[in-house]
């Protein structure tokens, strides 16, 4: 019998960090989604799997849940990623824009994409409260009204020419600061509802769903790389 038959109403989210060389870490923050306020595990929360790379230092933390359930234990696990990594000092070869950075969340069975944007917002706002500093941007069905897509999106913050994002004003919280800099994101399998967050030791997050795929490529040699950026 499908999950759906059953009742169950699931989601999940590819929780992406900008560390994976420090393994206590990663773990660390694992564990963190598991674990319910009282330190007891929740019975109805799983990390499905951890993927690190150590080049890329960076790694993805499946978390699944009950869609009610899982703002609450990204939100614990992106609490734990900010007090833990610092960005200023953070390396490798991946781009990212912060600790915590990027929180895709996707419908598993018997949740629709509305839903799990409204849970994407909702998850925005509390690291907005629990964050100091945050700054959010928007794209895709987050972005309202005009529902930006990724790419345009990093454009107009200038995130391919580092400019100046001091002179940015978000979407929601306050204005980034330039010490942390900022480098690029890529976008990852079926996202919709993306905010970027900032803080002054973890740059920025995104977080959300669209239902579009992308993959990381190696492009050699240079000039054919050149080739395909004019397509």
């Amino acid at each position: 019998m499908s999950s759906s038959r059953l009742g169950l109403r699931l989601a999940a989210c590819l929780l992406n960090i900008s560390e994976a060389r420090r393994k206590y870490i990663v773990e660390n923050v694992a564990k963190a989604a598991l674990l319910e306020r009282n330190g007891q595990k929740h019975p109805n929360v799983s990390v499905l799997n951890i993927f690190s790379d150590h080049e890329y230092n960076r790694s993805v933390i499946t978390i699944a849940s009950s869609v009610d359930e899982l703002g609450d234990s990204v939100l614990a696990a992106c609490l734990e990623a900010f007090r833990s990594i610092d960005m200023e000092v953070q390396d490798g070869i991946h781009p990212c824009l912060g600790a915590v950075d990027l929180i895709p969340v996707y419908p598993l069975c018997g949740v629709g994409v509305e839903e799990c944007g409204a849970v994407a917002r909702s998850l925005a706002e509390n690291l907005l409260l629990r964050v100091p500093g945050c700054s959010v941007f928007l794209f895709g069905e987050a972005d309202l009204p005009e529902k930006r897509p990724l790419v345009q999106r990093r454009k107009q913050l200038g995130w391919f020419t580092r400019r100046d994002f001091s002179a940015l004003e978000p979407d929601l919280g306050v204005a980034p600061a330039r010490k942390c800099g900022l480098t690029e994101t890529d976008q990852h399998f079926v996202q919709m509802f993306l905010q970027y967050f900032f803080h002054w030791t973890s740059k920025w997050t995104l977080c959300g769903m669209w239902l579009h795929s992308s993959f990381n490529l190696h492009l050699l040699p240079d000039d054919f790389a050149h080739d395909l950026r004019q397509l």
